[in-house]
């Protein structure tokens, strides 16, 4: 099948699609009524809280037998439902597959209308279909801000490095012994903690270069963490901040730049599904937003080269998706 744009009711269409997809979807994201009680223009957005749980239930019974054995859900929701949401989706996936909630700061300015508090953020609920142990999600690119504090002093063939913490805690025994540096200083670990590496290893790090005693020989040691050996890119953390990801008035941005005539009322921004994009799948990778909205999840997997399928109720199927 090619890249799928679905006019029609979501539990009905999901249905239609597990003969075809079970198990095939690498990542699902979905932005569904938040139930908050305003007035929406594209959703019923005021349902009683059970009812709005009722309606939730079978359709996140059916994503789960669309993902992938290593795929994952993505949920956004606010608080006026997400605790009611974890527990249904802890009953649904499992509460051994929770990977984490993610927290998203839509906004960066206050509501002075607001008597209480302004919220600013959105929760979005993280579930792998089988949490295992080789479950992992891709890297997030590193930064040149990331990289600003590798430097290359004494000019390693292997090239820009940084130093490391030298002892860890709480002490090893074994791993308690002296050290001198070249020059002649005694080095013995912290009281309670004990050096990061075993006397063998040290000697065979030492003999490598891999051993940092500041320019003039006199520093506590310290090993040399190579940029060019670290991971590719860094593990992505669980609050995201408008400068990362965007905020409302982004999407809002992004929706009035096709469309002048209807903004939609809740888009997410591109790099926000950008994001979750590149830590959930690869190209090539299904995806699927069954609350479609004005299309940016569909557009952004279009953009990375994922195959998507997308399902609007809406006329907004037409007019933005």
């Amino acid at each position: 099948a090619e890249n799928m744009l679905i006019h029609g009711d979501n539990l009905l269409a999901l249905k239609a699609l597990e003969q075809d997809f079970a198990g095939k979807i690498k990542c699902i994201y979905i932005d569904p009524p938040y139930n908050t009680g305003s007035a929406f223009a594209h959703y019923d957005d005021n349902l009683e809280h059970s009812m709005w749980l009722n309606l939730m239930k079978p359709r996140l019974d059916l994503l789960r037998n669309l993902l992938s054995d290593d795929g994952s859900i993505w949920i956004s929701i606010d608080s006026y439902e997400s605790h009611y949401l974890k527990v249904l989706c802890d009953e649904v996936f499992g509460r051994r597959n929770f990977i984490d909630e993610v927290i998203w700061q839509r906004a960066y300015a206050p509501v002075n209308l607001k008597k209480t508090l302004s919220r600013s953020h959105d929760t979005i609920l993280v579930y792998a279909k089988d949490f295992n142990q080789k479950f992992e999600f891709n890297k997030l690119p590193r930064t040149a801000e990331q990289n600003k504090d590798y430097k290359n002093p004494d000019n390693d063939p292997r090239g820009p490095w940084k130093v490391g913490n030298p002892s860890v805690g709480p002490a090893v025994e074994k791993n308690i012994y002296e050290i001198v540096s070249p020059s002649g200083r005694k080095q013995l670990p912290p009281k309670g903690r004990s050096w990061l590496y075993s006397r063998e290893k040290f000697e065979e790090l030492l003999a490598d270069n891999r051993i940092w005693f500041g320019k003039d020989g006199n520093n506590i040691w310290a090993p040399k963490i190579f940029l060019s050996e670290v991971r590719d890119g860094v593990v992505a953390q669980t609050l995201w901040t408008y400068q990362e990801v965007g905020h409302n008035q982004d999407a809002k941005k992004e929706i009035k730049a096709f469309n002048f005539e209807s903004v939609f009322d809740t888009p997410k921004p591109e790099r926000l599904i950008q994001r979750i994009l590149t830590l959930a799948t690869n190209p090539g990778d299904w995806v699927l937003d069954s609350f479609l909205g004005s299309g940016t999840t569909a557009a952004v997997a279009h953009k990375m080269g994922r195959r998507w399928i997308g399902i609007e109720l809406g006329d907004h199927c037409y007019t933005h998706c």
